[in-house]
């Protein structure tokens, strides 16, 4: 009988991604145009660790993304969270899932709304087909 891990094709798909925020999705995963989700928010909303991992990056330095947080969550994924207030963690801090992470805001964007990606070997794709259904 073949063991569960040798019938799995992708080591870490497994992870339980949760909701970084609660906001309506205003901007949906486009290849072309959009490398996440846009979900609307108020300033001052907290944005949470959508799955646990570590903090590689906090910073303004990407165009676009106002205050970002990326976290590594294992080898194949990384998450992405743009246009924050205020960031509430460091690089290299150990994160659990739905942890408290920044405060939604709308740096380097028109509106409130925290900017969502989800990367697969560095490869932006579509949250939605990773978070749970609401």
């Amino acid at each position: 009988q073949k063991t569960e891990a040798a019938s799995e094709p992708h080591v870490g798909d497994d992870i339980d991604w949760a909701w970084p925020t609660p906001g309506k999705v205003v901007g949906i995963f486009n290849d072309a145009s959009n490398k996440g989700l846009d979900i609307a928010g108020a300033i001052g909303d907290p944005v949470h660790a959508a799955g646990a991992g570590k903090i590689v990056y906090v910073g303004a330095g990407l165009r676009g993304y106002g205050n970002l947080v990326i976290i590594k969550h294992n080898a194949i994924f990384l998450s992405a969270y743009a246009h924050n207030q205020k960031i509430l963690v460091k690089e290299g801090q150990a994160i659990k899932k739905g942890q408290e992470i920044a405060i939604l805001g709308d740096s380097d964007t028109d509106r409130p709304k925290l900017h969502f990606e989800i990367r697969r070997q560095g490869k932006p794709i579509d949250p939605m087909r990773y978070l749970p259904k609401r």
